[in-house]
């Protein structure tokens, strides 16, 4: 595969609406000529009906003229046969415009461009992203465009702010991630993002942290929905029902998970243990190792099935330690990772996070992977190449641009992308790592065809 190449935006121009409906698999076609041919059936009958009315019954004259008799009888045919096509073709759209309108955006697309996209993400590729926090989120956000074939594996070691309330409060999992995903995958993004990140006012709360104060209303929504249905994972296959959600939400455990990391402390030279999602990145150390307390903790059968299944899975970006590692080290993932029959991908952070990842390169990320979930997870990186942009604004927890290095050691390969925000270049742009990811899984499944091909030769 070529390290250097990026995913050329499509320029085809979109085909007209009613060619749309003429698409080869949208599953249109079959039931217009079905309906075409009983329409056919039910005239042809009427036709001998009134055939055998016009010749036996006295009609009055003006019957002459309706029926055209003083056109030659082909004329008549045609004539009528055309306008009754296009009555029946007329019925048919204005009918299925208002039958369908509510699947399409207003004033964005047609009833048969919405249908046709809603086709095509479904035979899209079956797409695993694992991770957790924004970074999972935002290539969430871009791959929905692709495939509704989407499963998104998320941690549940998340211990604070709201999340983590709920968790000692309510005994539940840490909704937070879950609701950024559920949010980056509902079809009304715009609105279930606004509503689900809406946080009620601190004011007014008491000072022990009760009540609403500072709660994220996807996370109340999640937990109650966990509580209506008897399980976590039930609520949130109900929410996402609820939400129209394309693809699925799971998480890689079950088991509400602990962080532990051993910290380097440079001012006392000495390591230091530290408990807590919350605590290990504002510790102001560097972490040499991390762990999950229960260290046991099973994962979801569900993931699991999903990960094997998978043409492509994909460690998603984010906070490299307390968002990706945590799904890994669940007893089961990685092994499933390692046996998945599909492409196996890291999506590389663009910036370091100051707590996490300081001065960290493109390889330092994958070596800290392989010293948590061992050699052979990975098949290729896909790492930012595009340099050529100012940082300016940085928010707090922001590090450096991580510089894109084409002569990192080969295994795994480093595939270049230009896969930055342009208003954000500290963060991925979810369209353009949507891209990236395709077209690095199509390579790849080329690559392997053709290493088969050779191999039977």
């Amino acid at each position: 595969m070529d390290r250097t190449s990026s995913p050329s935006p499509s320029h085809r121009r979109r085909a007209p609406a009613v060619s749309r409906w003429l698409t080869i698999g949208i599953g249109v076609k079959r039931w217009l000529v079905l309906l075409l041919a009983g329409i056919t059936l039910l005239g042809l009958g009427l036709a001998y009906l009134l055939i055998d009315v016009y010749r036996d019954a006295p009609l009055p004259g003006v019957f002459y003229t309706l029926t055209l008799q003083f056109l030659p009888r082909l004329l008549r045919a045609v004539l009528f046969g055309g306008i009754g096509l296009g009555l029946v073709a007329l019925a048919v759209i204005r009918l299925s415009q208002s039958l369908l309108a509510p699947f399409a955006r207003a004033g964005s697309r047609s009833v048969a461009e919405a249908m046709y996209q809603y086709r095509q993400r479904e035979r899209g590729p079956k797409i695993v992203a694992i991770g957790g926090g924004t970074g999972l989120s935002t290539f969430l956000r871009g791959i929905k465009a692709h495939t509704s074939n989407i499963t998104a594996i998320v941690t549940v070691a998340d211990d604070g702010g709201s999340s983590g309330r709920l968790r000692r409060e309510l005994g539940v999992l840490p909704p937070g991630d879950f609701r950024q995903c559920v949010a980056a995958l509902a079809d009304d993004e715009a609105l279930t993002t606004h509503l689900f990140q809406y946080r009620f006012s601190t004011r007014g709360s008491s000072d022990d942290g009760a009540g609403l104060g500072g709660h994220a209303f996807g996370n109340l929504f999640i937990a109650a929905m966990a509580n209506i249905t008897g399980s976590f994972e039930k609520g949130l296959a109900e929410s996402s029902q609820v939400l129209a959600v394309r693809g699925r939400i799971l998480p890689s455990t079950v088991m509400p998970l602990t962080l532990v990391g051993e910290l380097q402390d440079h001012t006392a030279h000495a390591l230091r243990r530290v408990e807590g999602e919350s605590l290990i990145t504002h510790a102001g150390a560097s972490i040499t190792r991390l762990s999950i307390k229960p260290e046991d903790a099973p994962a979801y059968p569900d993931a699991i099935r999903a990960i094997l299944d998978a043409d492509a899975v994909i460690l998603a970006p984010g906070s490299l330690y307390t968002s990706l590692l945590p799904n890994l080290l669940v007893r089961g993932v990685a092994d499933a990772i390692r046996a998945a029959r599909g492409v196996r991908l890291y999506a590389c952070n663009v910036a370091t996070q100051i707590g996490e990842t300081s001065g960290y390169s493109v390889v330092d990320h994958i070596r800290a992977i392989e010293r948590h979930a061992g050699a052979g997870l990975i098949d290729a990186v896909i790492a930012n190449s595009n340099d050529d942009v100012s940082w300016i604004n940085t928010p707090p927890g922001v590090g450096e641009m991580i510089r894109f290095d084409s002569s990192a050691p080969p295994d795994p390969p480093i595939l270049g992308y230009d896969v930055i925000d342009a208003d954000a270049p500290w963060r991925h742009d979810s369209h353009k790592l949507a891209l990236a990811v395709i077209h690095a899984s199509s390579e790849w499944r080329r690559a392997e065809h053709r290493t088969a091909g050779r191999r039977r030769v």
